[in-house]
């Protein structure tokens, strides 16, 4: 099952995206969250029968526009560890993104003004969508609680980013943080998936790996969060980058005005986005 917020004349409304077509199905809520909050919300999406838009025309929205919460992972994929220089960590490094940081999977990058940073990463990323309420889970509860996945690029501003020992400033800048095009339900990939992430700029493969690289994988981070806060319907957590950015080259390569990023997963979809210059 494959789950869309789309924009409309008349608003965001939720979608399900119908396999091997080119047709989305209009739901009654608003977004992916409206969905999401309702307990029984695989069987009433499975029986939707509402309008029908081309996906091909449709306007799409982040996956989920307003989450309560957006909890990202840093320094999650050995690899990316490795050419950062640092060491296996024992427990999760979290930080957090607002919901104005977030866009559509096609919508424009909106970079920084020059003089406030010229130092804008890409970062490809595996992200979870929050399915059931849970606090305090054990690995079953965890696994239960995942609704799915979608793509995520956590466009950075590595000067921001780095002026400090906390990560957040660089982080959530508005407009510049990519999530869709939709949301793949675990009964299509399981809650652990292994699978082919890339990362292009311009056309140029600048990240390509494996999920399987994850030092803590969904499950884990789901139960280990659960700890701290109530995880919700709809909320989403990006689960870290694999190796390739764009600070960790020699020389360092930096997003600017007219680039094209795009990240595609496997069985996933992509997000693609222009670069904008303030």
């Amino acid at each position: 099952m494959r789950l869309a917020t789309v924009r409309t004349a008349e608003g965001t409304r939720a979608a399900v995206v119908r396999p091997d077509t080119d047709q989305l199905t209009l739901l009654d809520q608003r977004c992916v969250r409206a969905v999401l909050e309702d307990p029984d919300w695989r069987s009433r999406v499975a029986d939707a029968d509402g309008p029908t838009i081309a996906l091909s025309a449709a306007d799409l929205a982040p996956v989920v526009p307003a989450p309560d919460k957006i909890v990202c992972v840093g320094i999650n994929y050995r690899a990316h560890i490795a050419e950062m220089g640092r060491e296996i960590p024992a427990h999760p490094t979290y930080f957090a993104k607002y919901r104005r940081a977030l866009i559509g999977p096609n919508d424009p990058i909106q970079l920084p003004e020059a003089a406030v940073s010229t130092s804008i990463d890409w970062e490809g990323e595996l992200a979870v969508v929050i399915g059931r309420p849970v606090r305090n889970a054990n690995p079953e509860e965890a696994a239960a609680a995942i609704a799915g996945f979608c793509v995520l690029n956590d466009v950075s501003a590595r000067d921001w980013q780095r002026r400090t020992i906390q990560f957040l400033a660089g982080k959530t800048f508005e407009s510049t943080t990519p999530v869709g095009p939709w949301l793949t339900t675990t009964d299509e990939l399981g809650v652990e998936p292994g699978l082919q992430l890339e990362t292009t700029v311009d056309g140029a493969v600048k990240q390509s790996a494996n999920t399987a690289d994850l030092v803590f994988g969904p499950v884990d981070i789901v139960r280990d969060l659960s700890r701290i806060l109530t995880l919700d319907p709809g909320d989403i957590i990006a689960t870290g980058t694999p190796s390739g950015v764009g600070f960790a080259r020699e020389p360092r390569e930096f997003l600017g005005p007219g680039s094209t990023v795009t990240v595609s997963i496997e069985d996933l979809g992509l997000v693609s986005n222009v670069c904008r210059s303030a």
